[in-house]
């Protein structure tokens, strides 16, 4: 899988809003506060790998005839990790 610098920058904010957290919980931070950043890191982690199903279910789909996409099984698991993803 190649990967999109975009989604990498996506995860690396991610991670340091994690790291944050930590910090936050280590100080005794208000949960409401501490449960705020922790959707933000959810939504962000969800938008990546919904990105991740997409192109893969794409690169599945450029690959294949009309008819060949509804038999792929591959095809098929690209488009439930796809319905995974929300």
């Amino acid at each position: 899988m190649q990967c999109d610098p975009k989604m990498l920058n996506r995860l690396r904010r991610a991670e340091g809003q994690i790291r944050g957290i930590l910090r936050m919980m280590d100080k005794h931070a208000e949960c409401k506060d501490v449960t705020t950043q922790l959707l933000a890191v959810r939504s962000s982690i969800d938008k990546v790998l919904a990105l991740i199903a997409v192109q893969n279910l794409k690169d599945q789909v450029t690959q294949k005839t009309a008819s060949q996409i509804m038999e792929d099984p591959e095809i098929q698991a690209a488009l439930k990790l796809v319905m995974k993803t929300r």
